[in-house]
């Protein structure tokens, strides 16, 4: 892994966080919407993401964001990839796609082996290649690849509407992709470096302009709000060894402890039977889930609670 002197590094951190965020089209004092395309579209099959990406064509959706691309039984090829791409590049409103774990972890070669390296890699290449979202109404994007340092991990973008701070972190679900066998773990380790650096300058940034929000996108539940506090938090079985995503939530916890604003997680972890997507609040730290679900949430900088779920469906 390329090591950096620690001056060199906080110069370099200072330097990318002067350059700010992102800004998408609308006005930043009015109230308006984004929407999530959880990731059920791929036990459902692609007229499912066709027919979720047509209701967001609306003019006061500010963006979209949507989780993944195939399902665990779809092919990891370039064709199906590419049909994809173009699915989601022609798009009404700006897209952002964050990757999801069944989109290349799981993905093997011709002979049985992972291939999960290279077929990440190759949706890097295919989705991340331009420094702005994908759909008829692009929004610019801050590309985390944009440091040399990170140029693999150009899926971790942010963007801002108003005084909100929007960001992608790539956190697949399937337990972040952590191995239990010994000595395979490089892909997770280096991305958890890449993933700490990236919060940190999220957080630098929501800081310095004093934005009222953060939101990050992952298609993994981190499981904030089930984070043990105060005593409990230090016994060592309170913190299982393979928790994939332990180092991340806590220093997602850590830097919202620090930052007067609120924080909102938002994930495509599956839903209980009957439930419907609902935030959930712990302090300043908000949690929902789309589940398989394609919802719309509105952000009105007038409201107490900031973010509303505005409607959801199949």
């Amino acid at each position: 892994m390329l090591r950096i002197r620690p001056l060199a590094a906080l110069l370099f951190l200072a330097l990318l966080v002067a350059a700010g965020p992102a800004a998408a089209d609308g006005q930043p004092d009015e109230a308006y919407r984004f929407a999530i395309i959880g990731h059920g579209f791929a036990d459902t099959g692609e007229a499912h993401l066709q027919r979720a990406i047509e209701a967001t064509a609306d003019k006061t959706v500010a963006f979209v964001v949507v989780t993944g691309i195939k399902g665990n039984q779809e092919a990891c090829t370039d064709k199906l990839y590419q049909k994809r791409f173009q699915l989601i590049a022609d798009a009404p409103r700006a897209t952002i796609m964050l990757p999801a774990g069944s989109d290349w972890t799981e993905c093997k070669n011709t002979a049985g082996r992972s291939n999960a390296i290279e077929r990440l890699n190759r949706l890097r290449e295919l989705f991340y290649g331009e420094p702005n979202s994908l759909g008829m109404n692009k929004v610019a994007l801050t590309r985390q690849s944009m440091s040399p340092r990170w140029r693999s991990y150009a899926e971790n973008s942010h963007w801002s509407v108003g005084k909100v701070l929007y960001a992608t972190v790539n956190v697949p679900a399937d337990n972040n992709h952590y191995l239990n066998e010994a000595g395979r773990n490089s892909e997770y380790e280096d991305r958890l470096v890449a993933n700490r650096f990236w919060l940190h300058r999220l957080f630098a940034i929501a800081r310095r302009d004093k934005l009222a929000a953060v939101v990050l996108f992952t298609e993994g539940d981190l499981r904030a709000l089930s984070q043990p506090t105060g005593l409990r938090a230090l016994l060592r079985e309170a913190l299982p060894e393979n928790d994939g995503f332990a180092e991340t939530r806590r220093e997602v916890l850590a830097l919202a402890q620090k930052f007067s604003g609120k924080v909102l997680l938002v994930d495509s972890a599956r839903l209980a039977r009957g439930a419907k997507p609902a935030i959930e609040w712990r302090g300043n730290v908000g949690h929902i889930s789309a589940g398989g679900q394609a919802l719309e949430m509105e952000v009105d900088a007038g409201s107490k609670t900031l973010f509303k779920v505005e409607k959801s469906g199949k």
